[in-house]
């Protein structure tokens, strides 16, 4: 005989498990041990890590390298609050993570990747793998070594068969959708000439923007991430050489200059950035905009104006880009950040479209060049099919 709270936990696993069979399954983290003796080490010392699922049959040479995301630290006290975490130490990785989305290995769920081999380089830098100092503070035990972490996890990837690559796509969620701009003309030098490689930005494309105040709070931020880490000569030079180097961590001003084609997948009103761009807290002592951030539902009519604004500014920026058929656009007006790791966004009858489209196949129909795809969806809250991000607290 079962006890009453077994049964709740016995329910709660095989609920866990049906929903995992469907939507994502588990695999094995890397350890590249042999980049500590480089000096490529995540923000504790520890080495860098990745988790790599094998491709099969006519995917076998393809490859999708999916970057994590998880913010940046911007001084000694924020990198320290992340060092002994996830985000700065593989010592505190999960061994095991599931793939969904654009990274699982179904063909019904993911028609286009399920059979290439699908990795999630995991994220403890935080630069967006742009850092490099060599000196290291016995104080405070920090490496500043994103850049390193992120050539020596692609050499052992390269090594593990990337380097004979027919088909490459970088990809990258929030910070590491910004890695995959910033990476992308170096990661597409990598591989074979022959091959199909492009990259795609997911809730990536941060923008330079004041916040409700008019003052330039993101950009302050920026400018303390890399003069922290040391960043200003691995950002693309075709940036650094005109502007500041903190301004080309916005992709506003270093992605227009990208050879590789690149699809920009990015919601009008990215959680992220309205959160912490345009009202972040220090702009916001007194909380109004607390419950708006939590859940668009609740913004009031002048948030929605001020919002509506962002929009109209990110879509000028977006303009910059240019209307190349190489480039590949999916705006939506949702209030999202992230939309190809889960798998009821990337593929499923209820998730995101515009003209019916949904993500995995507008990304997969422009990386094939099956047929182009640059659609921006009309203002909130004319999408219903949108996931928009509810926060509590």
């Amino acid at each position: 005989m079962v006890d009453p709270n077994t049964r709740v936990w016995l329910s709660a696993i095989i609920s866990m498990l049906i929903i995992l069979k469907a939507d994502g399954f588990f695999v094995g983290i890397t350890y590249v041990q042999n980049a500590v003796a480089k000096g490529a080490v995540c923000l504790d010392g520890s080495p860098p890590a990745y988790h790599l699922d094998r491709g099969s049959g006519a995917g076998i040479n393809n490859w999708l390298i999916q970057i994590e995301g998880g913010g940046w630290c911007n001084n000694v006290t924020t990198c320290l609050a992340r060092r002994d975490t996830r985000l700065g130490s593989s010592k505190h990785m999960a061994t095991q993570l599931a793939f969904s989305g654009l990274l699982g290995n179904n063909r019904l769920s993911n028609p286009d990747f399920y059979n290439w081999n699908r990795v999630k380089v995991r994220y403890c830098d935080g630069s967006s793998f742009t850092g490099d100092i060599e000196a290291v503070n016995p104080a405070t035990n920090l490496h500043f070594r994103g850049s390193r972490v992120w050539l020596a996890v692609i050499e052992d990837i390269m090594a593990k068969g990337m380097r004979s690559a027919e088909n490459a796509l970088l990809s990258g969620c929030s910070a590491g959708g910004l890695a995959s701009i910033l990476h992308c003309d170096g990661f597409r030098a990598l591989l074979p000439m022959g091959a199909k490689v492009k990259c795609m930005a997911d809730a990536g494309y941060f923008m330079n923007v004041n916040d409700i105040n008019g003052l330039p709070h993101i950009q302050g931020f920026y400018n303390e991430v890399v003069n922290t880490h040391g960043s200003a000569k691995n950002l693309p030079s075709s940036c650094t050489s005109r502007l500041n180097p903190s301004m080309c961590l916005f992709p506003q001003y270093s992605a227009p200059q990208i050879r590789t084609p690149l699809f920009i997948l990015n919601a009008a009103y990215d959680s992220w950035q309205i959160k912490n761009s345009l009202a972040p807290g220090v702009a916001d002592p007194h909380g109004t905009w607390h419950n708006c951030k939590a859940d668009i539902k609740q913004c009031s009519s002048v948030q929605i104006q001020t919002m509506q604004g962002f929009r109209t500014e990110f879509l000028k920026v977006i303009e910059g880009l240019g209307s190349s058929p190489q480039r590949g656009l999916f705006i939506n007006s949702c209030y999202a950040h992230c939309q190809s790791e889960m798998q009821e966004t990337w593929l499923r009858a209820d998730s995101p479209m515009l003209d019916k489209i949904p993500i995995a196949k507008a990304i997969g129909d422009w990386y094939y060049d099956r047929s182009p795809f640059q659609k921006i969806d009309c203002p909130f809250p004319c999408d219903s099919t949108c996931h928009n991000r509810i926060f509590e607290g």
